[in-house]
């Protein structure tokens, strides 16, 4: 099974090599037929602690790091 990949933006760094990504996503409402936003926010590990809130990044799924971090940090998308 292919693991996920989601592009968003760094929205906190306090914590030690964690950063808090919020990503964005439109889908159509199956009902109402509009499009609707939701947004989601995930713990990600940053091993280098070298992101910064704003920056948009690339995150990938991965094997569970601690008992809220399931993702790591792909790349930077500047």
């Amino acid at each position: 099974m292919p693991k996920k990949v989601l592009e968003g933006i760094v929205v906190s760094n306090k914590g030690d090599k964690s950063i808090t990504v919020v990503v964005e996503r439109k889908f159509q409402h199956p009902v109402l037929q509009k499009v609707v936003k939701t947004k989601k926010k995930y713990h990600v590990h940053d091993e280098n602690n070298s992101y910064n809130a704003g920056d948009r990044v690339s995150i990938i799924e991965s094997k569970p790091i601690s008992k809220t971090k399931r993702f790591k940090v792909v790349e930077d998308k500047r």
